[in-house]
């Protein structure tokens, strides 16, 4: 078997490196589906950071340097067979990725709540979610000691990505992702720190596409109306936590930006539900520096 013991990346890599050896294939023919695994070596997992989800997951996210990609991967196989969610494992986490990892739970269950499809327990369960997450994560950044406050955070990681908030959806939408894996690529920025950033630039992108949702999300998340408002709360919650919304907040000087824009037209970033064309990959860069 293999022991993993970690966050997401340390999840991620052991959940490939599992079809690797058991399959003797090359882990990046995996990952861009030219090799197509048959058995998986078991993986254990141990938290110790409440973020991405992968302990109770089927996929794993890998980045190449050398083809500058950052990609995902999903199979059955790579299930964990059991995993260890103990609080008091992410207590040493610091306060920046803490509020990093609560940021990545928050944009996993907007990636369900944007989906294709319409299902009203499905967005219940990515309110109940994101509500509680913002509730407990200034409780667990001034008491990050607090069993109860990491254990709320923990669980609310898990069931962002685990798939009950995808249920009576054909898929989520996952853009936002696709372009923070990128900008992670690109600049080494934390995962978390791409996602504050870019989804209150998405979310501008279709404000008009997804007007009533957003209100909605809104409403029932903050108590606002609109989807503008909605919008501006998200972003003063991340600011709240220290986390960056705009890409000057991570000294990405506004030069790199056609850098970025061309990244994202050869990698063709894209949305499942929402899909976006080059003028659109421009727009939301364009936002993410706050224009």
């Amino acid at each position: 078997m293999i022991l993993a013991v970690g966050g997401g990346s340390v999840i991620d890599t052991a959940k490939i490196t599992s079809l690797v050896i058991a399959n003797n294939s090359d882990p990046w023919a995996i990952m861009k589906f030219k090799s197509k695994p048959e058995k998986a070596i078991p993986i254990i997992t141990v938290l110790t950071l409440a973020a991405t989800g992968s302990e109770m997951n089927s996929g794993a996210v890998i980045q190449n340097h050398a083809t500058k990609e950052k990609i995902g991967f999903v199979s059955p196989l790579i299930f964990p067979k059991h995993s260890f969610l103990d609080p008091q494992f992410t207590y040493s986490v610091s306060k920046e990725y803490t509020a990093y990892g609560i940021v990545d739970l928050i944009a996993h269950s907007f990636e369900s709540y944007f989906g294709k499809g319409e299902c009203s327990l499905s967005d219940r369960f990515v309110e109940a979610i994101v509500k509680e997450a913002i509730e407990y994560a200034p409780k667990v950044l001034a008491e990050p000691e607090n069993y109860d406050y990491r254990a709320n955070i923990m669980l609310q990681a898990t069931t962002a990505l685990n798939g009950i908030t995808i249920y009576g959806k054909s898929v989520g939408d996952w853009g936002v992702h696709d372009i923070g894996h990128n900008l992670s690529l690109m600049f080494d920025i934390p995962h978390g720190a791409t996602l504050s950033i870019i989804y209150p630039a998405w979310l501008k992108l279709v404000k008009n596409t997804y007007s009533e949702k957003i209100a909605q999300l809104g409403k029932r998340l903050f108590g606002t109306t609109t989807a503008d408002e909605t919008i501006h709360q998200l972003e003063l919650f991340f600011k709240s936590i220290n986390c960056p919304i705009r890409l000057s907040d991570v000294n990405i000087d506004i030069d790199k930006k056609e850098e970025i824009v061309e990244q994202m037209i050869n990698t063709k970033v894209n949305g499942y539900a929402y899909e976006l064309n080059n003028e659109e990959r421009k727009q939301i860069v364009e936002f993410a520096y706050g224009n």
